[in-house]
């Protein structure tokens, strides 16, 4: 069973884990821009593109959650549906709220681009596991340990949820290891992640104090993203270029840390003075990732309610009513506050620089403008096939909800020639399938449907050596509203002729050598039964029976 599916039984070990958005091999353009990006280096690519990704994702830490070990599928996603519903939280003695993103698979060479965006990093591990007996308690930690090796590198704290342990080694307390007796007499699950989520906004809030009143001078490390270290092997540090580099980065990932501690304003002021130093050394790759934070932190501004639909909906945790009469009005989009007006805890609390908050955001139409300009510095990188499919697919979420119908579709006809090299036909069916809810979501009818007819053909490409012929038949159904047609038999209106199109374009029957599904056949007897006046005998070459 996919992990994405929701389990009826079995056992789930990470070992044999499949998920169909996972393995892509290296991120690429379309051909005809191949030449231009040569110049760049290709050294280590992000493989898995998230397609439910948002401007507000920017906002959220990553925690993984793994089962250790074999551990029942239904168990395991029971624990995961009721760690997940801890989404946010309210930090103690702080008006902040931390929000937290749930991944049950995440592929180690994204976690290698957090520098580059923070909201990328594994900050968190929460691993289940079955565990009966007090000799199996070792083998047990030494995985544990093991798992958080993969990630030990941006790891901020990690948890244990141990079932079915009982006895003296079940009653010590440890704030890393939580026992309980069973799945289901396990009570206080959301409470100890609340506790570990808090533990998580500890070492952030450390870790942005730290960066943010860096008094190493000059001697800013120079942050970079997997396919860049060999090419900066033997460069002057010295230079003037080189150092404003190492400051213009360095403010991009202060900015990112802000925005995930709940500083939105202060991540602004980081973006605007990344932006400047950046574009002043043509270092466009971090210049595009500086230009998507400031989209995504004007979009978290005038959108608290996120951008994702009703399945992504949050609570607005940045901004208030009180804030829309200091909204940000087209035209002012420089950084207007002095950066000397920045503190450890965040900009002075003095109340004349109110004003200057707002001007600092991004206004909703710029915010567009912004995402075009980041997504063109992108495609100048072949490693950033992902980062630029993922910035167009944010893009089109706003649009929509500024109901920016052709616009959106500008950018979903971008993302549909970004090619991200040999991918698996489960890959492919995900991204056709994402593609068409995102024109249902701009309102191209149509276009959605000719995207998840090309998902259902998909489902039965020859590839594939299990074809999955009844969601193939489920997406067909689905096509049918978007071509405005209908097997009920009262919207015939047009007899046979309606018919004959539902059977060529491969709706019903696809051809004399496929097996064709059982509910398949029912419609296909209706559509008989109902135009049997109107068939034209086997035989007639634009008769689709023959065989």
């Amino acid at each position: 069973m996919n992990v994405g599916a929701h389990p009826t039984g079995g056992a789930y070990s990470h070992e044999h884990e499949s998920h169909a958005s996972h393995r892509q091999d290296s991120s690429r353009r379309s051909s005809s821009s191949v030449d231009r990006k040569s110049v760049y280096s290709l050294y280590a690519d992000m493989s898995v593109p998230d397609y439910m990704q948002c401007a507000e994702d920017h906002q959220t830490v990553l925690v993984v959650v793994q089962p250790v070990g074999i551990v029942p599928e239904d168990q395991f996603f029971r624990i995961y549906k009721r760690i997940v519903s801890v989404s946010q939280v309210t930090i103690r003695d702080s008006q902040r709220v931390l929000f937290i993103r749930y991944r049950h698979h995440y592929p180690p060479e994204n976690n290698d681009w957090g520098d580059f965006q923070t909201h990328r990093k594994v900050v968190g591990l929460i691993s289940v596991t079955s565990c009966t007996a007090a000799k199996e308690w070792a083998q047990t930690s030494d995985r544990f340990h093991g798992q958080k090796e993969v990630f030990g590198s941006t790891l901020y704290d990690s948890r244990l949820l141990v079932f079915g342990l009982q006895g003296e080694l079940a009653e010590q307390q440890r704030t890393d290891v939580a026992f309980y007796p069973s799945y289901e007499d396990c009570p206080d699950v959301e409470k100890r992640v609340e506790d570990f989520v808090e533990s998580i906004f500890i070492v952030l809030e450390s870790k942005r104090l730290d960066r943010a009143t860096d008094k190493s001078g000059d001697k800013i490390t120079l942050l970079c993203v997997p396919f860049e270290k060999k090419d900066f092997v033997g460069l002057d540090t010295d230079s003037r270029h080189y150092k404003k580099r190492c400051q213009g980065r360095m403010r991009k990932h202060v900015g990112d840390l802000c925005l995930q501690a709940g500083m939105l304003q202060d991540a602004l002021v980081h973006y605007h003075m990344a932006v400047e130093l950046l574009r002043s050394v043509n270092d466009f790759l971090w210049l595009g990732a500086a230009l998507e934070g400031l989209c995504s932190a004007s979009v978290i501004f005038h959108y608290p309610g996120g951008t994702a639909g009703k399945s992504g909906a949050r609570k607005p945790g940045v901004s208030s009513a009180a804030d829309a009469g200091k909204r940000h009005r087209p035209g002012a989009q420089e950084v207007l506050i002095d950066p000397g007006a920045l503190t450890t805890n965040g900009i002075s609390a003095d109340t004349s620089t109110e004003i200057g908050r707002a001007k600092n955001c991004l206004s909703q139409e710029d915010i567009i403008d912004k995402y075009k300009e980041a997504i063109s510095y992108y495609g100048k990188y072949k490693s950033a096939g992902v980062i630029e499919l993922e910035a167009c697919i944010k893009a089109v979420r706003v649009l929509a909800i500024q109901k920016r119908a052709m616009e959106a579709s500008e950018f979903l006809q971008n993302a549909v020639y970004i090619n991200l090299g040999q991918l698996s036909e489960e890959e492919k069916i995900q991204r056709y399938s994402v593609l068409s809810e995102l024109y249902e979501l701009i309102g191209f009818h149509r276009k959605s449907a000719f995207f998840k007819r090309v998902a259902a053909m998909q489902c039965v490409a020859p590839t594939i050596p299990e074809p999955g012929w009844k969601a193939c038949y489920k997406l067909l159904l689905e096509t049918l509203p978007g071509y405005s047609l209908s097997l009920d038999p009262k919207d015939f209106s047009k007899g046979w002729r309606c018919f004959l199109l539902l059977v060529n374009g491969g709706e019903l029957l696809t051809s004399s050598k496929i097996v064709i599904h059982r509910h398949c056949v029912v419609d296909l007897n209706d559509g008989l039964k109902d135009n049997v006046s109107e068939v034209p005998p086997v035989g007639e070459k634009h008769c689709p029976l023959r065989y």
